[in-house]
């Protein structure tokens, strides 16, 4: 029997999506590591453009009482869901120090922040370069000084083909679907469906997006006004997958699939 996205429950689709895409104390580690390799120093302000349920930014916050946030998104759903469950494990002193804004990413703001992240390839929505040029220069507006500005990405052979992958978790299952994809303009969709006690959920999420390379992206970034980018790669296991560590790289082969990082500085 198939069953629609609309008969899981908000808690339930968002609760298996950060189960099952999300990485936040590994990306919270990241950008302290480069951060600091970068600037010498501790970040302590961020901002979370497309930030959902705001996961990441509480739990950058709860890091320690200098820590503050912003989570910025335009739905109010995901935005609900985190304030019930993220945001009430914070602390109450914690709780002064992170902040959700429902708001589009091209408003501005009357606060700078040491680092603005732009996640799970969100940005990937603006389908044109001038949109996409128009979103980094309201980034950079919004930095700080030395501050930095980190996006995530994903490619390889494998991306842009129509193809369905299954990715088996502890009582549920994840599918990551390719459904389309125009080489002409870009333009592709992706779904995610989730399979739970036997019963399939098909087009739980939906991304109508454009797929962005990632030297189209640095090039975007120092249009937009950055000096500089850096681009990362991921190390290998011994069993030839993604190892979690990920270096300084200009030069590496492609494989079918990957996800990795670029640092955008001021």
């Amino acid at each position: 029997m198939t069953k629609r996205s609309n008969q899981l429950s908000v808690e339930q689709k968002h609760a298996l999506y950060e189960s099952s895409v999300q990485s936040t104390t590994a990306d919270i580690e990241f950008i302290n590591k480069e951060f600091m390799r970068i600037r010498g120093r501790e970040a302590h302000i961020l901002r979370e453009d497309f930030g959902g349920t705001g996961k990441l930014a509480c739990e950058w916050t709860a890091q320690s009482s200098e820590h503050k946030a912003f989570a910025v998104d335009l739905d109010p759903e995901p935005i609900s869901y985190g304030r019930q469950t993220h945001f009430q494990q914070l602390s109450k002193e914690d709780q002064t120090r992170m902040k959700y804004i429902e708001a589009n990413v091209l408003d501005s703001h009357d606060f700078k922040s040491d680092i603005i992240v732009a996640f799970n390839f969100s940005y990937f929505i603006f389908k044109k370069r001038n949109e996409l040029l128009d979103y980094f220069k309201m980034v950079r507006e919004g930095l700080s000084e030395e501050g930095l500005f980190f996006v995530d990405l994903f490619g390889g052979t494998e991306c842009r083909q129509e193809l369905l992958e299954e990715t088996e978790h502890e009582g549920f299952s994840y599918y990551w679907d390719c459904d389309k994809y125009n080489p002409i303009t870009s333009e592709c969709l992706y779904k995610i469906h989730f399979k739970k006690d036997g019963v399939m959920y098909h087009d739980v999420f939906t991304y109508d997006w454009r797929f962005w390379g990632l030297q189209e992206i640095r090039d975007i970034m120092i249009d937009a006004g950055f000096s500089d980018t850096v681009a990362y790669w991921e190390g290998d296991d011994e069993d030839g997958s993604g190892d979690g560590e990920f270096y300084v790289s200009d030069n590496e082969e492609n494989c079918e699939s990957w996800v990795t990082y670029i640092v955008g500085i001021p």
